[in-house]
């Protein structure tokens, strides 16, 4: 039982556990970092091949991330996050207020925003120089060395031309689309801003790499 496995294994680690009491089969999860996780047991229904990759286990048996949550500052749009993905990356908005927002990443994933209570200082990138010279005539940009999000999308080019102006280039990774040709050769590209379409001019409401990746290859194989 992968559930047992998982109390066992983070028995006595630098994670803190709690059993919770009100649902069976589901624990509260704290990391050294601070990051919350709440693990539960999963159903057939989640089991989805398409999350496999050539060379790794052919399926996770379900296991999978239901929702992940992002803290915004308390000053935080709320509302032109969650627009942002609704109209430039086509996430059916599921739950929006001042406070909170919720978009549909797929068929049983959610990714969710929620403001802080207090804090403006929240920062989700970490830039450096690396010093990675770009090629002729395309800009240069820093790293980032904080978390990024990988998302699917049945347009790459209609979503490439909303997000065009934020397009970014993270020199870590050896593949970099610095126009629009060269993402759709690749079938990704990324962007790090998250801008309100509805008030461009008020620039990001917060930074969050996004790797946004097609559901098929360049050949329309998927």
């Amino acid at each position: 039982d992968r559930f047992e496995d998982a109390k066992k294994a983070l028995r006595g680690s630098k994670f803190e556990v709690v059993v919770e009491e009100k649902e069976d089969n589901a624990l509260s999860m704290t990391d050294p970092w601070g990051s919350q996780f709440r693990i539960v047991v999963g159903d057939d229904a989640e089991l989805d091949s398409r999350g496999t990759q050539a060379g790794v286990c052919s399926s996770s048996g379900a296991l999978g991330m239901r929702d992940l949550t992002l803290y915004c500052n308390a000053d935080a749009n709320i509302p032109g996050i969650a627009r942002f993905y609704n109209q430039w990356m086509d996430c059916p908005i599921l739950s929006s207020d001042e406070q909170s927002c919720s978009v549909s990443m797929g068929p049983r994933q959610t990714l969710s925003f929620v403001k802080h209570p207090t804090r403006t200082d929240i920062k989700h990138e970490d830039m450096r120089d690396d010093q990675v010279e770009p090629p002729e005539g395309m800009p240069a940009f820093l790293s980032n060395y904080g978390p990024h999000v990988s998302i699917y999308v049945t347009n790459l080019e209609k979503t490439y031309d909303a997000c065009r102006d934020l397009a970014y280039v993270n020199p870590r990774f050896k593949r970099r689309a610095y126009t629009k040709q060269q993402a759709l050769e690749q079938c990704m590209f990324r962007v790090l801003d998250i801008i309100d379409p509805d008030d461009p001019a008020a620039g990001p409401i917060l930074k969050l790499e996004h790797e946004i990746r097609s559901v098929v290859n360049v050949d329309g194989s998927k």
